[in-house]
């Protein structure tokens, strides 16, 4: 049998047809019966219909795991003002200390323990997933510097050393660490900066030449 069509490309059946093949197809099970098997397969369909697309899109993007990159990295860090000058006083200490463990914090870093003299610090940082060792330091040494030369006459030239010192820490020797850093007051009555980090790099196992170390 050929199923005629009419000219706009509808075939020939009239609506009240049309409705009464659909009534005979849902009436051998029930409307409801119908109903209740089309939720139970597209169930999205009472959020879209009852809180409309937008809803229905952010409930999705809640419900997709998203993967998580994650990194636990303490750092031991070490450096000194330029030409080892002594110029870190007691009354800026702490305030210091803060303002580079908000630098740090920024960054999405922590800073676990802050220690320092009139010439060096010691840092003892988790450091941020997300960016290298040198933008780290770059920015501790950037701002640091700024914030300190406001701090009046005697901080005006104030500058840190161009190179560091940074070493990787055990989670199990993070207490020796903070005890380290915490007693660098009573550590450099008998040790000089110098000394110390000669000691770290050799601890360390690091090569290094004289002439590059100190500025």
């Amino acid at each position: 049998m050929v199923n005629a069509m009419r000219p706009n490309g509808t075939n020939g059946d009239s609506p009240g047809l049309k409705s009464k093949r659909l009534d005979n197809l849902v009436s051998p099970f029930g409307a409801s019966t119908v109903a209740a098997c089309f939720l139970r397969a597209m169930p999205w369909a009472v959020t879209v219909g009852a809180f409309g697309t937008k809803a229905f899109c952010n409930q999705t993007i809640r419900n997709k795991k998203i993967p998580q990159s994650l990194a636990s990295i303490l750092v031991h860090v070490v450096f000194s003002t330029k030409h080892r000058a002594m110029l870190i006083e007691d009354d800026i200490r702490d305030d210091l200390h803060g303002y580079v463990g908000g630098i740090v914090s920024r960054l999405d870093g922590a800073l676990l323990r802050a220690g320092s003299v009139a010439d060096h610090v010691h840092l003892l940082v988790s450091h941020p997933r997300t960016c290298s060792p040198t933008e780290l330091i770059q920015e501790i040494k950037t701002g640091s510097s700024k914030w300190l030369k406001s701090k009046g006459p005697s901080y005006r030239d104030f500058h840190w050393q161009s190179g560091y010192g940074m070493f990787s820490i055990s989670p199990s020797h993070r207490t020796a660490i903070q005890a380290y850093i915490d007693g660098q007051k009573d550590n450099h009555l008998k040790t000089t900066f110098q000394e110390e980090f000669r000691k770290l790099l050799s601890m360390y196992e690091m090569e290094f030449d004289e002439r590059d170390v100190w500025d």
